[in-house]
């Protein structure tokens, strides 16, 4: 039985979370759910982001499930400090284009792969005298570990490139490291081709000509920027599932934020968070299950008679998901 720690969070975190649930318990799968607090309103009612009970159930758990979470200044990040606690060096999004999305480009798959615990998201700033600076941290350790992690996804998946993102040109020392790094992990990998681009080289061909990509991987903060570039060119952020892989725990979620302004208003676009659980049941070797769901949401996309505001429908969140659900039934 797969033990699946729950976390809705804040914003439309709950509204997805619900929509995802509903879908995976009509699987009918051998898995058992354990909900966990984190985020805002998990401050406002206990004084913290993330308690240690919700550390617990995610380092318990064989998966853990991330709806979305509002974090205010002056708060710890919930999901930075799950992603720390929890030792989920990898961050993958697929960058794919779906039938029936008005998207930017049509045939797009290209997976991103973004290191998940250095670089400026290690947290490390404080104030000076004429205002305040961050540390960036990059080690050759967390650099080889996340280029393997690239490589083998690109064998996994049947890519056959792998590009280096960087900026090694202006910061010379720890993206020399990262640059470095890659092309000795490289040498292990003789049949992919390697290659390394500046992150602004590659801002500009993931606008003009983004079929070039395959696996990109790249250190913290590029990743999370580039991620929400290639989000939008496949139909929005509602469009991109994300997965956190570790030694030991694995946690999902979709790419997208609390979206506060439109939360409880039962619109917000649930396919992220699905696609997140078909990431999930391939991590739990689920396969069977994880192709059925996909093939279930890929109907309703192509179909475009149940979708949410944002793909230009008028359905809602649970309506769509119900939608999905019915699909399962029928297949």
């Amino acid at each position: 039985m797969h033990r699946i720690c729950v976390i809705p969070g804040d914003g439309i975190g709950p509204e997805v979370m619900e929509a995802a649930l509903t879908v995976l318990k009509a699987m009918e799968l051998d898995m058992e759910y354990y909900p966990a607090l984190a985020g805002n309103a998990c401050f406002q009612k206990l004084g913290t982001t993330i308690p240690s009970q919700t550390v617990d159930q995610a380092q318990q758990a064989h998966a853990t499930l991330f709806g979305a979470v509002t974090t205010v200044p002056g708060q710890n990040s919930a999901i930075l400090t799950l992603r720390k606690k929890l030792g989920l060096y990898a961050n993958l999004r697929p960058v794919k284009s779906y039938p029936g999305i008005d998207a930017i480009y049509p045939d797009l798959d290209f997976l991103i792969v973004r290191e998940n615990t250095e670089g400026l998201y290690a947290g490390w700033e404080e104030y000076t005298p004429v205002g305040a600076q961050a540390l960036r941290v990059v080690t050759r350790k967390a650099s080889q570990r996340i280029c393997e992690f690239a490589f083998n996804q690109a064998l996994e998946n049947g890519f056959k490139r792998v590009t280096a993102v960087h900026k090694a040109n202006i910061l010379k020392k720890t993206d020399g490291i990262f640059r470095d790094t890659f092309y000795q992990v490289a040498e292990n990998y003789p049949e992919l081709e390697a290659e390394d681009l500046y992150v602004d080289v590659t801002a500009r061909l993931l606008v003009k000509n983004p079929q070039h990509f395959q696996v990109l991987v790249t250190t913290n903060l590029f990743g999370d920027i580039l991620s929400d570039e290639g989000a939008g060119l496949v139909g929005g952020l509602g469009m991109v599932p994300s997965a956190n892989i570790g030694d030991s725990n694995a946690l999902f979620e979709p790419v997208h934020g609390s979206a506060p302004d439109i939360a409880g208003q039962g619109v917000a676009n649930p396919t992220a968070m699905l696609l997140s659980v078909v990431m999930m049941l391939h991590h739990l070797k689920e396969e069977k299950a994880a192709n059925k769901l996909e093939k279930a949401l890929l109907i309703v996309l192509k179909e475009r008679r149940f979708l949410t505001p944002d793909l230009g429908g008028n359905s809602s969140t649970l309506r769509m998901a119900r939608e999905v659900q019915d699909n399962l039934d029928a297949l």
